[in-house]
């Protein structure tokens, strides 16, 4: 189980962030708002990212992703399989389905 605390985000100093010992910089969803926001061509990718902003702003890996994507207009198959599972755990917990429930059935 990871541990998990309240950090203020690294930019603004106003905002928490849940943060963990690998996190060296915690920011917070208010600070990557304006890097998130960008024209995504590829129709492939713009399904990919299609998912609710809700998702965006409780998951920084999510947000991560996405600006990786953004900057470098690509990204690798590892990274795209990532970013699937991490939204359907999210969206499966969001409809009230653990991960363990679905492995049981």
């Amino acid at each position: 189980m990871v541990v998990r605390y309240k950090q203020k985000c690294t930019r603004c100093k106003k905002n928490y962030v849940l943060s963990g010992w690998r996190d060296r910089y915690p920011l917070c969803y208010e600070c990557q708002k304006s890097e998130l926001v960008g024209n995504i061509k590829d129709p492939k990718m713009k399904k990919l990212f299609n998912i609710p902003e809700e998702y965006y702003r409780e998951n920084a890996f999510l947000r991560n992703i996405k600006i990786t994507y953004l900057k470098f207009k690509r990204l690798t198959d590892p990274q795209i399989e990532a970013f699937k599972k991490v939204a359907k755990k999210m969206k499966d917990e969001k409809a009230g389905i653990k991960s363990d429930d679905k492995k049981n059935r």
